[in-house]
């Protein structure tokens, strides 16, 4: 099932569009929409133990500096579903699935989508064993080669890190997963800052970026 759900995803990635506007808008809604990094940071109640106004502050800083850095590649904008997430994919029987919600928007980076994905994988086994290992290493692993072979994108791990950024600051968000322990919370932050640090993405050390800086 990760295979078919990278193969979907290199499929509709493969429809481009002309339109650096709308890529330019796009940028702007991952920093600075409600539903976006500033929303999510501006959502985190104050006096957390486990981060701190001025973490919040940087890693939006620092996705914005990434989006200055992205303008440039309008060339990127696709086709995308724009928030798949297992909670927006319905398996019938084998490999028969259906997708939900595409709200976002039916254009933007295909990282946006490759990111929200694997980043499930990540948090599904940090709950289990506190790193990315066993099962959930082996779909994680298996959906990345998969969309990698059936649509090559060599700028993919250059671009990828706001995105990765930005979900990992939905799932360690007190308000939408109020039953995560602090220390799950702390990995998915230590893993939004150090690939945001980091010129290209690394999906097989994954682990290394859960690391504290």
């Amino acid at each position: 099932r990760a295979e078919a759900l990278a193969t979907y995803l290199a499929g509709i990635h493969q429809v481009q569009r002309d339109e650096p506007r709308l890529w330019r808008r796009r940028l702007r809604d991952l920093v600075g929409h409600g539903e976006g990094i500033m929303g999510l940071t501006d959502n985190y109640p104050a006096g957390l133990a486990y981060t701190s106004e001025g973490e919040l502050r940087t890693i939006e800083e620092l996705a914005n500096r990434w989006r200055w850095r992205l303008k440039p590649l309008d060339h990127r904008l696709r086709q995308v579903h724009g928030d798949f997430h297992p909670f927006n994919i319905l398996f019938e029987q084998g490999l028969v699935f259906h997708v939900l919600d595409r709200s976002r928007g039916a254009w933007g980076e295909p990282a946006d989508d490759v990111s929200s994905l694997s980043i499930n994988y990540l948090f599904f086994s940090l709950q289990r064993s506190g790193s990315l290992e066993g099962p959930f290493r082996e779909v994680h692993d298996r959906f990345w080669q998969r969309y990698q072979a059936e649509r090559p994108d060599s700028e993919l791990p250059a671009v990828i890190q706001p995105w990765f950024a930005w979900r990992a600051l939905v799932l360690a968000s007190p308000v939408w997963y109020p039953t995560l322990d602090d220390s799950q919370r702390r990995k998915l932050l230590n893993f939004a800052r150090r690939v945001l640090d980091v010129d290209r993405y690394e999906y097989q050390a994954v682990n290394q970026y859960l690391e504290a800086l």
